[in-house]
């Protein structure tokens, strides 16, 4: 018996869905080659070059007329969110340390290539003047603020807490958890109700490693001022989340943050077999920041391949 036209529109609709990717395939795997760079290191110089969704995230005008600031958006979870918020419709200004210049305009390129407003603003956010004029300028550039993502850290790997000097330590402190504070000191004065605030944490926050005793430690409070300003912003309308990262292949490894020995096993030691790539985390940063997620405020969103989590 031939089919009718309403059993023929969804074998259809099955015959041109897309393809089913397992996720244990989808990505490289270790062994990974030895490299090094120095900090912070450049995502164009990795091996294998991380996946940002440059050529595979799609928008559908999500958040049109937005105007975002993003710190750390040369690489990892800030270049993928930065990537898909432009293609959702947004304007975007990223933050990066001055010597990742060669990523940095990459990404403007990659905005305004959209058709949106890129602004690139390098700086140092140890220095509390500097995130000031960091949020002014952006402010200024975008014509308004109302996403702003605080995912730029450090992360170094010392064997021993002995290992670690004062001013080593203070670098962390002041990049991982001054700057966020500052800058959203900042900000604040220019959000309005239905603006959002975006951290990045890590599974560090609850499943520390050994040798990274400063960086785990400012990812715990990185969760602890997510769910304490959450609750300070909700009845003004402001909604504040966090995003907490396993391991995922960006410059931070290959910069410090990992041995030699655990970069070539980099992920491997997860369920999914692999570490994530920035580009799988970026519809995390978009469903947080749009509108349809007004419910969602003093949330952490895991992304870990299955390992670390509470």
């Amino acid at each position: 018996m031939p089919l009718s036209s309403s059993a023929n529109n969804i074998a259809s609709s099955f015959e041109s869905s897309p393809e089913l990717e397992d996720p244990t395939t989808k990505y490289p795997k270790p062994p990974f080659e030895s490299q090094s760079q120095p900090w912070p290191g450049l995502a164009s110089h990795m091996k294998p070059r991380p996946d940002h969704g440059e050529k595979t995230y799609k928008g559908s005008g999500r958040l049109l007329g937005r105007k975002a600031l993003i710190t750390g958006g040369d690489s990892g979870m800030g270049r993928a969110a930065a990537i898909a918020y432009a293609r959702e419709g947004a304007d975007v200004a990223i933050n990066y340390f001055p010597t990742e210049e060669e990523d940095g305009k990459e990404v403007i390129a990659l905005i305004k290539a959209e058709g949106r407003k890129g602004i690139a603003i390098p700086g140092d956010l140890r220095d509390e003047s500097f995130c000031q004029r960091l949020v002014a300028s952006a402010v200024e550039g975008l014509g308004g603020l109302d996403i702003v993502v605080c995912n730029a850290a450090r992360q170094q790997t010392h064997a021993s807490i002995l290992d670690i000097s004062t001013e080593q330590f203070d670098w962390t402190m002041k990049t991982n958890i001054y700057a966020p504070f500052w800058i959203l000191k900042a900000a604040l004065p220019h959000l309005q109700p239905g603006s959002t605030i975006v951290a990045t944490a890590s599974e560090q926050a609850y499943d520390p490693s050994p040798d990274l005793y400063d960086y785990a430690q400012t990812k715990a409070a990185t969760m602890n001022y997510v769910k304490s300003l959450a609750k300070q912003l909700a009845p003004k309308g402001i909604r504040v989340n966090g995003v907490a990262p396993g391991p995922i292949w960006t410059p931070l490894q290959v910069s410090g943050g990992a041995t030699q020995q655990k970069l070539q096993q980099f992920g491997g030691q997860t369920p999914l077999g692999r570490p994530g790539q920035p580009a799988e985390l970026a519809s995390i940063y978009v469903q947080l920041a749009v509108s349809d997620a007004s419910y969602a405020t003093g949330q952490i969103y895991g992304s870990s391949g299955g390992a670390g989590q509470p």
